[in-house]
């Protein structure tokens, strides 16, 4: 694992965060002394997309009809 200093981190921040999300871990040291150690954060590149529970579940094909007289009855009006 790498370890630089304080000053270099500063001096190299873009440089130093473009390495990290490649996938490199380092260490900021001050005097020789390690501070932080600075790695890649798991994060999904993408966000889940729409679609992701497909075949895990089924819609009942009257699923946009269901409830709905109680609903009407709720509102008053006949159904």
């Amino acid at each position: 694992m790498t370890t630089v200093n304080i000053h270099e981190a500063k001096t190299h921040l873009s440089r130093l965060v473009d390495r990290a999300a490649r996938g490199e871990t380092f260490v900021i040291a001050k005097a020789g002394k390690p501070l932080v150690k600075v790695s890649p954060v798991d994060a999904p590149n993408q966000p889940k997309r729409l679609g992701f529970l497909k075949g895990e579940i089924d819609v009942p094909e009257d699923f946009d009809r269901m409830g709905e007289q109680e609903i009407a009855a709720l509102f008053g009006i006949g159904a």
